[in-house]
């Protein structure tokens, strides 16, 4: 598939003053004319339509950082050529991702509306594998279809897929009193995870382990505080403060299994004369490519590199297995699943945290592990 049709190329004058060689602009290739080969590339920049000069004010911030450690085997491929219809340009950025996916190339989407997370979705179906997603956002966006906007109801699109291939949904930083209680009763009676702003204020490690066991995940910006990012339509006087949002994407950036992530509904309308907003998105990604370079790509859990830990239970399971990584100190619980299941046999062990080995230790079975036997049995 050759993905190069469906892209617009940068206009460079639109990047302003000069930069230095350090800069982030000078250590990635970027289609200034000439697409990049993405082959061999470790990460790939895909600009989004909608909200108008939403990519291209966020690059100028990005391109101004500097580069961080790492070979910064980074391509910015441009923007998203529209189609004649919103359901074509949603097809070209599922076939985009798709084709970068394939090539072992993580695409990071930015700009554009929440909906677009379907499209980057809809990227995995030809895996033939179950994978994990994470959206982080003050809204479930689970509302009418009928009435609502499609950035306002996509979460009910990702859920209901044919065919299906999602074995966990969890949702981050969402704002109660935004949210209609009988729709997160609905994902928690299907074993998905709900997470309140409030949790992730009470224990942020916490939500390390949360966020290292997914495969695609999904920014709304308005899941960050209106004084740290006003630039969103949806923007709310409380959420995730600037660092915080930063610390979820270091998390995201080390996560191995993480294979597309998508920063949305920035618009720069509603950004401060500064571009505030534009900053702070741009600082994510870069602690996020930050975490990407400092992935261990851990070699099995039959490997020196992990210590077991066999926990013994007062009733079923009789015990319950752990291990630890002996370099990174990070913790994983094994769940046992029926073995003509094959397709969950990358989903049967999880992360975890200390805290969930202390529980064990206690004779109690961690939420995490109860969860998760839910989806496999």
């Amino acid at each position: 598939m050759d993905i190069k049709i469906f892209f617009n190329s940068i206009d460079e004058s639109l990047i302003g003053a000069e930069l230095p060689h350090d800069s982030f602009l000078k250590n990635c290739k970027v289609n200034f004319g000439l697409m990049p080969d993405y082959q061999g590339a470790d990460i790939a920049l895909i600009g989004l339509p909608h909200p108008e000069g939403a990519s291209m004010a966020l690059r100028k911030k990005l391109y101004s950082l500097k580069k961080g450690t790492g070979a910064y085997k980074i391509v910015d491929l441009g923007n998203i050529r529209e189609g004649h219809d919103a359901e074509e340009t949603h097809n070209r950025v599922r076939e985009v991702c798709e084709t970068l996916l394939s090539q072992n190339v993580l695409p990071m989407l930015i700009g554009g509306t929440h909906d677009y997370s379907y499209a980057q979705y809809r990227a995995y179906e030809s895996m033939d594998k179950l994978i994990s997603v994470m959206a982080i956002d003050a809204f479930l966006d689970m509302e009418d279809a009928e009435i609502s906007a499609p950035n306002h109801c996509h979460t009910q699109k990702l859920l209901l897929h044919q065919p299906n291939y999602l074995f966990n949904y969890c949702h981050l930083a969402y704002q109660s009193y935004l949210v209609n209680p009988v729709e997160t009763s609905v994902l928690e009676r299907l074993y998905f995870e709900t997470y309140r702003l409030g949790q992730i204020r009470e224990n942020m490690h916490e939500m390390e382990p949360v966020i290292r066991n997914v495969d695609m995940l999904s920014f709304d910006i308005t899941a960050i505080k209106m004084s740290d990012a006003p630039g969103t339509e949806r923007a709310q006087p409380f959420g995730l403060t600037g660092e915080e949002a930063c610390q979820i994407c270091w998390y995201a950036g080390l996560n191995e299994k993480l294979s597309a992530l998508g920063f949305y509904e920035y618009d720069p309308a509603f950004d401060d004369a500064r571009g505030r907003t534009a900053s702070v998105v741009a600082t994510m990604i870069w602690y996020f490519i930050e975490g990407f370079y400092h992935r261990k790509n851990d070699k099995g859990f039959k490997s020196n590199d992990y210590i077991r830990y066999v926990v013994s239970m007062q009733k079923d399971p009789a015990t319950m297995v752990f291990y630890k990584s002996i370099f990174t100190e990070k913790w994983w619980l094994e769940v046992p699943y029926p073995f003509e299941k094959n397709k969950y046999a990358r989903n049967c062990i999880v992360p975890c945290s200390y805290s969930d080995y202390e529980t064990a230790l206690k004779g109690q079975l961690p939420e995490r592990w109860l969860q998760t036997y839910a989806k496999l049995i």
